[in-house]
């Protein structure tokens, strides 16, 4: 039985149910509440099963692995039957990159250690912080915007017609962003991608409002 740690608005945790849920895999939903008590993920026991204090964690019965790009990454080789990554070893290597982008370039500026570290040890204002998340996570999606409106690889998703590690690192931004209150009339290529994915189940039922954690 597949075991996630995870909290409902973390972006990371997120893109994980995705493409569990893609593949068709239950599992155990075991929240890490980010918020309570100081925070859950730096709990004895948590920090136990990751040293690194973050959210999410897999188990698989004796496996167990953190890092979300190294859950997907697992997930694609352990249970390949349904595909998250093409057959080409260049279409392979350009969704890795758009996956990247997001998970490595964008989100880690947004994320909440970084935000409570700026607005804590730094002192800057919730109106600098607030222009701090909407710079990167705009500079980020442009670029993706970019790349994805002129790549003949596109189809419906970002690559092709059917999910890729790309939709499930994008459709978790895309919530970031809508929520920190960017606009996202300047993505409109990325919002029809994102759009497709919401028609799914896959994403409907890994959207943070429907987890048993959410607030």
């Amino acid at each position: 039985m597949i075991v996630l740690h995870n909290y409902f608005r973390s972006s990371a945790s997120y893109r994980v149910r995705i493409a569990l849920n893609l593949k068709g895999l239950s599992y155990e939903y075991v929240s890490v509440h980010l918020n309570r008590n100081g925070g859950e993920q730096f709990s004895e026991g948590f920090q136990r099963l990751n040293p690194q204090s973050l959210v999410p964690v897999m188990g698989d019965g004796e496996t167990t692995t953190s890092q979300s790009m190294a859950i997907l990454e697992y997930l694609e080789e352990r249970h390949p039957s349904v595909r998250l990554l093409p057959e080409g070893l260049a279409d392979r290597a350009y969704v890795r990159s758009l996956a990247m982008h997001v998970a490595c370039d964008v989100h880690p500026l947004n994320n909440l250690r970084v935000l409570k570290y700026l607005t804590g040890k730094l002192k800057v204002s919730d109106e600098q912080k607030s222009e701090w998340i909407l710079h990167w996570i705009a500079t980020g999606l442009q670029a993706l915007e970019t790349e994805t409106s002129s790549s003949p690889r596109r189809g419906r998703f970002c690559f092709g017609d059917s999910p890729t590690l790309a939709d499930c690192c994008l459709v978790p931004q895309v919530f970031s962003a809508e929520r920190f209150g960017l606009k996202l009339d300047a993505y409109p290529t990325l919002m029809g991608i994102a759009r497709e994915c919401d028609a799914l189940d896959a994403f409907r039922s890994a959207h943070p409002s429907v987890q048993p954690d959410s607030e």
